[in-house]
């Protein structure tokens, strides 16, 4: 039940963090890339950048769930394993969301 506080924890770091790094503008970023089409990068307004910070607050809520539930059913080495498996989830949704706000600081 510590690793799971910690990975709450960890989310809300994540959330805070990415939630003062978001600068609001008008310059509109790159949301996503499609190789098929005529237009291979779709743009999107500052607040779509909201949705990592969702993102990273609603992986930590499911895995905490979810490792409470495996602790019961399944006893503690998987419920461990699966809330580290929910760290790193967290973890590269923060390399990808900064890589993306660095990507708009250079727009």
């Amino acid at each position: 039940k510590q690793l799971t506080f910690f990975t709450m924890v960890f989310a809300i770091v994540f959330a805070i963090v990415l939630g003062f790094s978001i600068s609001v503008n008008d310059r509109q970023l790159i949301s996503h890339y499609s190789a098929f089409g005529g237009t291979h990068f779709y743009y999107d307004y500052w607040y779509y950048l909201f949705t990592f910070v969702i993102f990273g607050v609603f992986v930590s809520l499911m895995h905490a769930v979810i490792a409470i539930k495996l602790l019961s059913i399944k006893g503690r080495s998987i419920a461990v394993a699966y809330v580290w498996f929910g760290m790193g989830v967290i973890l590269l949704g923060w390399v990808i969301a900064s890589g993306v706000l660095n990507l708009q600081d250079l727009l």
